[in-house]
């Protein structure tokens, strides 16, 4: 299929094949370097999560890829793709029957982006969608949404980086804001306000619970614990897609890596796991020096780092208590506990000085109240748009 705009000499192609792949996910580097605070990516790592046989996302999934071009040069890229377990979810939780995504955005100008967002709509409705939600890349664990706000600094480890302008494109094609997804920086250099410290100390006099950190040396067996809680936790959430065994398998491979035992925390409630909490030290830090370029010696700096992340800026990017505990007085108590603890730990054994909590749903408001309360302040502002297809 090719479309072709209004505009002479504007096409729009589907992607095929292994050559298809890496000029798409080039097209995307291309434009990120334009953007001044991008950090370039693994190449490698991006192929891998656009390719249906290695990303498990596929296993239950299914996509095409477009490339615009102008004359014969590319001037733009999108994503059109259906999650079969999206639709399965209430519709009221963001997805459901007939919800189909775009990803993977980038266009040269206005004409550009509509062709683009265009031909990705049109192949949605000839698979059946009737409702289109974007930017997610590719899966909602990936990178959901478009950054709208905190384009003034460097995107943190497995973010999101956008113009400004994308936004504006994507509204003039029909689209609204469907949810806003928030992240909080924090000064983990200080202590937390007096109330969170006696809500801590309270905390650890309990004999019923008992915060740790995550065990490497059962690795399999803690991601396990983690996903379980996960899927509980989240289930009620706008945008959540429960994760399959096969994915629990490629994420527990893929983040071992930058587990680190003190960033990470499982917290029990008379002996079984009820919540956790996952750190990840900021990767881009190491990215950025080496241009995302592992040869020549790019290797060595990332292998050096990732023995001992010294003074790199940490991420929150997932927590979650058990559904039973929710609105309870205990959820908070546990979260605030762990919370704690990596922050000690950050500080202490790593030498950080600045902390990421996010994606965090605007609506959330235990999530909001618990970033309120250890005074860290909205960073970034992401939005996933929706539109219906007529």
């Amino acid at each position: 299929m090719h479309r072709v705009s209004e505009e002479r000499n504007l096409v729009v192609e589907p992607v095929s094949g292994k050559h298809g792949l890496g000029e798409f996910v080039d097209i995307g580097r291309a434009f990120a370097a334009r953007e001044p605070h991008n950090v370039p990516q693994l190449r490698n790592e991006q192929i891998e999560l656009v390719d249906p046989g290695k990303n498990p996302f596929f296993g239950h999934a299914r996509a095409q890829l477009f490339v615009a071009r102008r004359g014969g040069k590319p001037v733009g890229r999108i994503s059109a793709h259906i999650d079969e377990l999206a639709l399965q979810m209430p519709a009221e939780q963001g997805f459901g029957p007939g919800a189909g995504m775009f990803g993977y955005f980038d266009a040269e100008d206005e004409a550009a982006a509509h062709a683009l967002l265009g031909a990705a709509e049109s192949w949605l409705r000839k698979e059946g969608m009737t409702r289109v939600l974007g930017p997610i890349s590719m899966s909602i664990w990936e990178e959901p949404g478009l950054l709208v706000r905190g384009q003034d600094h460097a995107p943190m480890i497995m973010m999101g980086h956008h113009p400004v302008h994308y936004r504006g494109w994507i509204e003039s094609h029909g689209y609204t804001a469907a949810k806003s997804l928030l992240t909080y920086d924090l000064d983990v250099s200080k202590e937390f306000p007096p109330l969170i410290q006696r809500i801590v100390k309270s905390g650890e006099r309990n004999e019923r619970i008992k915060i740790r950190p995550v065990d490497k040396s059962r690795w399999d067996e803690e991601v396990a614990v983690v996903l379980d809680i996960l899927n509980d936790a989240w289930s009620k959430n706008w945008g959540f897609v429960p994760f399959t065994p096969a994915e629990v398998a490629y994420a527990g491979k893929k983040l071992r890596p930058i587990i680190f035992e003190p960033l990470n925390m499982v917290a029990e409630l008379d002996g079984e796991p009820v919540a956790f909490m996952l750190t990840f030290p900021d990767i881009n830090q190491v990215l950025a020096r080496i241009k995302g370029q592992l040869f020549p010696f790019g290797w060595f700096h990332l292998l050096r780092w990732l023995r001992f992340p010294k003074g790199a800026g940490m991420r929150v990017p997932l927590m979650g208590v058990k559904k039973e505990l929710h609105n309870s007085r205990v959820a908070s108590q546990l979260a605030f506990m762990m919370i704690s603890q990596i922050r000690k730990n950050a500080a202490g054994t790593y030498g950080s000085k600045r902390g990421e909590i996010g994606w965090i749903l605007d609506d959330n408001q235990g999530m909001v109240a618990i970033a309120d309360a250890i005074e860290s302040k909205i960073n970034r502002e992401y939005i996933v748009f929706e539109k219906p297809l007529g």
